[in-house]
C-alpha cells in the first residue's frame, strides 16, 4: 500500500548489501516510469480524464521499465534511470536522470502495484467509491485500467526474482500514511531554495488526499486479498507500520 514503508525498506535492504557485502544496488522506484505530464494529459483528453492522475496501471511506461531493468541486469554499459520529481508532477529531463556504471549486482524496485493481477468483469461492475460513481459510471476508466494490468504490466512482473510484501492492516490506513508523505515532501521542498520547478500547488491538502487516493482503492484492496500467497516474504503490519507478523514461502526456506 501507499506508505507502507516500501522506500524506507528498499533503501535501508540497499545500505546494508553495499556496506556489509560490498554489493553494487540500484533502488528503483515503479513512480520514476510514470508517463510525462503531458503524455497524461494527452491520454486524459483522448481515453479518460482520471487518467490525468498518476498512479494507476496505464500511467506507467512499462517499456521504458523492461528496458531499464534489462538493461541494468545485463551490466555491459551505463544505464540511465529516470526519476520521477512528485513536486512537479512530471518526469525529470533526461539530463536530470541517474547514470548507473556496469555491474549491478541487486536491483530493488518498489511500487504499490507490483504483483497485482486484473479482476474480473464482474468484480468490474460496481464502483467501489465515491469517485468511480461520479467520474466513473460507466467503467470504462477502470476497465482500461485493468486491462493494461492484464496485457502490459505481466512482462514487468515476469523479471522480479523475490517478491517482499508489506502488508497494510486494511486500506483506511492508507488515507493518514499517504497524508503523512505529502507533509514530509512539503517540509523537504520548503527547506530547499533551490528546487527545480517546484510548484506548491502540486503538493496535495488534505482534501486533495482523500480525492487522490481512491484512485487506487480497487486495486489495494484487491492486493490485500490475494498478493500474501504469493510472495516469497510477507511481512503484516499494523496502523503504525510495526510489524506484527512475518511469513516466508516454502520456495525461500
Amino acid at each position: 500500500s501507499q506508505g507502507s514503508g516500501k522506500s524506507t525498506l528498499a533503501d535501508y535492504l540497499a545500505l546494508l548489501w553495499r556496506k556489509d557485502y560490498q554489493l553494487n544496488v540500484v533502488v528503483l522506484s515503479i513512480d520514476d516510469f510514470y508517463f510525462t505530464l503531458q503524455q497524461r494529459q494527452e491520454m486524459s483528453a483522448t481515453i479518460h480524464p482520471l487518467l490525468l492522475t498518476r498512479g494507476v496501471p496505464g500511467t506507467h511506461d512499462i517499456d521504458l521499465a523492461v528496458e531499464v531493468i534489462r538493461s541494468l541486469g545485463e551490466g555491459t554499459s551505463t544505464t540511465l534511470v529516470p526519476r520521477f520529481n512528485k513536486a512537479t508532477d512530471d518526469r525529470f529531463p533526461e539530463d536530470k536522470w541517474d547514470s548507473v556504471p556496469p555491474e549491478t549486482d541487486i536491483i530493488i524496485l518498489e511500487g504499490w502495484c507490483m504483483g497485482a493481477q486484473p479482476q474480473t468483469e464482474d468484480e468490474l461492475m460496481t464502483p467501489i467509491n465515491e469517485l468511480e460513481k461520479a467520474e466513473d459510471p460507466d467503467g470504462h476508466w477502470r476497465r482500461y485500467v485493468n486491462q493494461k494490468l492484464a496485457e502490459a504490466y505481466p512482462q514487468l512482473f515476469d523479471l522480479v526474482d523475490c517478491w517482499v510484501m508489506l502488508k497494510a492492516p486494511s486500506f483506511n490506513c492508507v488515507y493518514q500514511w499517504r497524508l503523512e508523505q505529502e507533509n514530509k515532501l512539503r517540509d523537504s521542498l520548503a527547506a530547499t531554495t533551490d528546487v527545480t520547478g517546484y510548484n506548491e500547488q502540486k503538493v496535495m491538502d488534505s482534501k486533495a488526499i482523500g480525492r487522490f487516493i481512491q484512485h487506487y482503492q480497487r486495486i489495494t484492496e484487491h492486493l490485500l486479498k490475494t498478493l500474501p500467497e504469493r510472495v516469497d516474504y510477507l511481512f503484516e503490519l499494523d496502523m503504525k507500520r510495526k510489524i506484527i507478523s512475518s511469513n516466508t514461502s516454502d520456495l525461500c526456506r
